[in-house]
């Protein structure tokens, strides 16, 4: 297993602050290779939409609740 230091979850803080509800769940499917970052939890998607660099967008109503990224390891 790779050794992820504090510092380079420190990157993230940025983005992280800007997350719509304040919240952010992330898991990482590393059979599929796909990132799954969630907004809501638990957040049931009533509409999603597939962006052309492979990332869906997940919506609950107008919010988006969360993104999807496939093949996140070529990233």
């Amino acid at each position: 297993m790779a050794v992820v230091t504090p510092e380079q979850y420190l990157q993230l803080l940025p983005v992280l602050k800007e997350a719509p509800q304040g919240n952010v769940w992330l898991s990482y499917d590393s059979e599929a290779d796909v990132l799954y970052i969630n907004f809501k939890k638990p957040g049931i998607a009533t509409d999603s939409e597939l962006t052309d660099n492979g990332v869906i967008i997940r919506y609950e109503g107008d919010a988006i609740i969360g993104f999807t990224i496939l093949h996140a390891s070529q990233r």
